[in-house]
């Protein structure tokens, strides 16, 4: 299964996406102001692989003023729907229907690793004011909670699929890695949890785009023993989901 199979997954699972998949903590916009040193509020912003609008809804919440970028049709008519006056232009960011030094903050939430970053960071760069920043995070699996370290062992086992993993903030071949070479990065890490149900945690699941190109029958085999799994460990069937935000900021050019 290609990259490009898994990444538009996405678009026939909107509806799930959007009901089960975690936001961002409130702490995580702060940081994103003292790392790029632009306030939030009046800034003008691209939200890449926007999605069904979760960091859109969250950056609007802050005072920005967003313009969403999204490639696929499903995720973008969940959009309309969830966020029906966010202005919404469909596009990827490899080719950003953006104009020239026209945004003071990109931002890319769950979806940088989705593009070809010889393509995304030159673009990025073009669209960016002087002093603007190119600004990634993801949710990251918290290993370190033994349960969760073996469930997604399992997840891997069954779908093949890894999700990016939590480099050091001092691991000196991550920009490399992240395709972000050359460019002053400032990187911070955010913990946080949710307590949800079992079955929202169980739709969180199969939201990834492992599950999703996958045969049903063999996702509902997963669900089924991972539900009897967590039912052991969680009586009430209140789950707490940890996870560590990897925030990323990359300064354009100052002229």
């Amino acid at each position: 299964m290609t990259s490009r199979s898994r990444a538009t997954s996405f678009n026939a699972a909107a509806d799930r996406y959007a009901t089960y998949r975690p936001s961002y903590p409130d702490e995580l916009f702060p940081a994103i102001e003292e790392l790029a040193g632009i306030q939030l509020a009046g800034a003008r912003v691209g939200d890449v692989g926007a999605g069904t609008g979760i960091s859109t809804a969250q950056l609007l919440e802050h005072g920005a003023d967003v313009v969403a970028v999204e490639p696929g049709e499903g995720m973008a008519t969940r959009f309309r729907k969830t966020l029906p006056d966010a202005p919404l232009v469909r596009g990827d960011a490899n080719a950003l229907p953006l104009a020239d030094a026209s945004q003071d903050l990109l931002t890319y939430a769950q979806s940088w690793h989705w593009t070809d970053t010889t393509r995304a960071v030159p673009e990025a760069l073009r669209v960016l004011r002087p002093g603007g920043s190119l600004v990634i995070w993801w949710n990251t699996t918290a290993h370190d909670v033994p349960w969760i370290a073996e469930q997604t062992e399992r997840i891997t086992r069954h779908t093949g699929a890894t999700s990016p993993s939590l480099t050091p903030l001092d691991d000196p071949r991550a920009a490399r890695k992240a395709g972000l070479e050359g460019l002053q990065i400032a990187r911070r890490h955010l913990r946080w949890s949710r307590t949800v149900s079992l079955e929202t945690h169980l739709g969180n699941l199969i939201s990834h785009s492992g599950f999703l190109v996958m045969d049903e029958e063999r996702t509902q085999e997963f669900v089924a023993a991972e539900r009897a799994r967590m039912r052991a460990l969680f009586p009430d069937e209140l789950v707490e989901e940890t996870y560590v935000v990897d925030l990323w900021v990359a300064r354009g050019s100052e002229t």
